[in-house]
This record gives structure tokens, C-alpha cells and sequence, in this order.
């Protein structure tokens, strides 16, 4: 094995275990029970649509406290797998346990893709496996490998549909704060700093006032045929500009859907709907432009898992803007993010 390719798998399980970590105390997971918009809209996916789960065997892939696994019992799952390689599964066998639940929900802990199910196929997997901007943590990959192995033909993903907007927004006092800061630190140049903000996104609430264009969808994704490789994309985009304003950022979110429902069900991270703890991501441009409403914004996105973790995201944003009228100089750029 060579040095480089050595310490590559080095560094893939440093983030590994990171990552499993971070999930190992309450503290995570009482974030994400607390995010009703989140935990109800699951709980009512399943609840509400008990004919869908009925005796049916159901794998929760990255299952934490167990809530899911448990709202399928009580949905009327015959059985349900819980799988997670964090050590908060301890836990939750003991929280299936006092519910009394422990004869229909089995929990096993270790990675989805080491772990023998003591069954073939299943029914149905649920799995809450979305990240900031969709995709960050990259726990999609598992959940695609155990649809692969495990599910049954016909058989049903909660959710099964998940797709990613972009917008601008204006953004000056914070961007100001954030990356401005940096050009004059108590008389000092920090502008050295400066570079390495300018690449990584801020994930923030971002009031549905600042937003100033039209959304436009970047990536959708159907859960029961997407490949992982579909997952590292290039998608165009245009919006419009819905005021006379200036734009210092894009904004990005996502929006996920249970279409097998009897009601679909579906909820956003978005601007314009309630606080979850995904909340936005923003991406600061280096140029600020003046827009008038109905001028355009046009640009491409790419995302990509990141060279040496591929938890982390590179994405890519090229845009242009073309004013008008011939009183605004026209501006591109081509810029680069890292989520980490």
C-alpha cells in the first residue's frame, strides 16, 4: 500500500468515527426529536397509513433512539430491524424495551453494510438519512445499499422522494459580519482567514424576507431507483428577480415527500416554512450585484463527495448576470464551497 493511499484510509476512518460519535450522545438526538416538523411528519407518514404497514417487515436504517422502529409497530409492522453503528443503540434497547416492544422490534448495532439481516427481503426501509443541503454525511449511500440488498420487489421507501432548491437572497449586515470581519481585525490583515471562510457555506436560519428570486429546483431524487452515483451532479439553474434589490448570496434547501401515503405527505427546510434543524444553507458570492425585478440569475451547481472524506461536499457554482440596462456592468464567477 502506498503512503498516500495509507493515509487516505487514515483519514477515512478518523472521519468515520467521528461521525459515529457525534451520534452517540442524547444530546444529537434530542435536537432531531425536538424538530416536530421532522418527527411528525414520520410519525404521521406511518401512523396514518397503517394499511401500508401492516404485517409487513420493515428495516430502519440508521435507526438513533429508536422512534421510528417504534412508530412502525405501532403502525402494525409484523417486525422491524433497527440498525445503527452509534452507541446511543444501547439506548434505544433499552427504550424499546419499556415500551414494551422489544417482541416486534429487533435493533443490531454495526454498519448497515457489514450486518446479515436474519431475513432476506423486507417490505418496506425507513430512514431519516437527509443532511444539511440534502446530501452532507453522504447517508444516503447506506441507505441505497441496503434498498439494493435488502428490499423487496415492489416494496415501499419512507421517504421516497427528496429535491433540492436554490435562490438568492440579500444578505448584507451578515455577510458583512461573517467574511468582512476579517479585512481589519483590531488594525490587523486577516484576510488569510478571510479565503477559507469564503469556502465554507454557512448553515443558518435565513428569514423568508431576505430571499429575493424565484426558487428553481437543482436536484431531485426518487429513492426507490436513484444510483449513488446519480448523487455527485451537475444541474443548471435560473431564477428571477422578484424586486429591486441586491443579492449577496444563494440559498439553498430541500424538501422531502412521502408519495405512498394514502394523503402524500411531504414537508420543506425551506425560508418559507417552519424551523427545522436542517435549516439553510447559504453560499456568500465575493461580487454583489444590483438586480431589478425580472432580471435574471443564471448559473450551473455541482456537488460531489469530497477527496479524503466523503461525508464532506465539494460543490461548485458558477453563475452570470446580465443587467438591463447599460448603467450595471455585467458580473460572473466561478466559486467553490466545502461543507465540512
Amino acid at each position: 500500500m502506498s503512503q498516500a493511499n495509507a493515509q487516505d484510509q487514515q483519514n477515512d476512518l478518523t472521519a468515520k468515527d467521528y461521525y459515529f460519535d457525534s451520534y452517540s450522545h442524547w444530546g444529537i438526538h434530542e435536537e432531531m426529536l425536538k424538530d416536530d416538523v421532522r418527527t411528525l411528519s414520520y410519525r404521521d407518514a406511518i401512523m396514518q397509513n397503517p394499511h401500508l404497514f401492516r404485517d409487513k417487515v420493515v428495516l430502519d436504517v440508521g435507526c438513533g433512539t429508536g422512534i421510528l422502529s417504534m412508530f412502525c409497530a405501532r403502525a402494525g409492522a409484523k417486525h422491524v430491524y433497527g440498525i445503527d453503528m452509534s452507541e446511543i443503540i444501547h439506548k434505544a434497547k433499552e427504550i424499546v424495551h419499556v415500551n414494551k416492544l422489544s417482541d416486534r422490534i429487533t435493533l443490531m448495532k454495526g454498519k448497515m453494510e457489514d450486518i446479515q439481516l436474519p431475513v432476506e427481503k423486507v417490505d418496506i426501509i425507513v430512514s431519516e438519512w437527509m443532511g444539511y443541503f440534502l446530501l452532507y454525511e453522504s447517508m444516503l449511500d447506506t441507505v441505497l445499499l441496503a434498498r439494493d440488498r435488502y428490499l423487496a420487489p415492489g416494496g415501499l421507501m419512507f421517504p421516497d422522494r427528496a429535491k433540492l432548491m436554490i435562490a438568492a437572497i440579500e444578505d448584507a449586515e451578515y455577510k458583512d459580519e461573517k467574511i468582512g470581519f476579517w479585512d481589519d481585525v483590531y488594525g490587523f490583515d486577516f484576510s488569510p482567514i478571510k479565503r477559507d471562510v469564503w469556502k465554507e457555506p454557512l448553515v443558518d436560519n435565513v428569514d423568508r424576507i431576505a430571499v429575493n428570486t424565484n426558487s428553481c429546483e437543482i436536484l431531485n431524487i426518487d429513492l426507490t431507483t436513484v444510483k449513488k452515483e446519480e448523487l455527485a451532479f451537475s444541474s443548471s439553474f435560473e431564477i428571477a428577480a422578484a424586486r429591486n434589490d441586491y443579492v449577496h448570496a444563494f440559498l439553498a434547501w430541500f424538501d422531502v415527500e412521502f408519495s405512498a401515503c394514502h394523503k402524500p405527505l411531504s414537508f420543506s427546510t425551506g425560508p418559507f416554512s417552519r424551523y427545522t434543524h436542517w435549516k439553510q444553507v447559504v453560499f456568500y458570492t465575493h461580487k454583489d450585484l444590483t438586480v431589478k425585478t425580472g432580471e435574471y440569475i443564471r448559473g450551473n451547481i455541482t456537488c460531489k463527495p469530497a477527496e479524503g472524506n466523503h461525508r464532506e461536499l465539494d460543490i461548485g457554482i458558477s453563475y452570470a448576470f446580465e443587467p438591463k440596462d447599460g448603467d450595471r456592468e455585467t458580473v460572473s464567477e466561478n466559486l467553490f464551497y466545502r461543507m465540512c
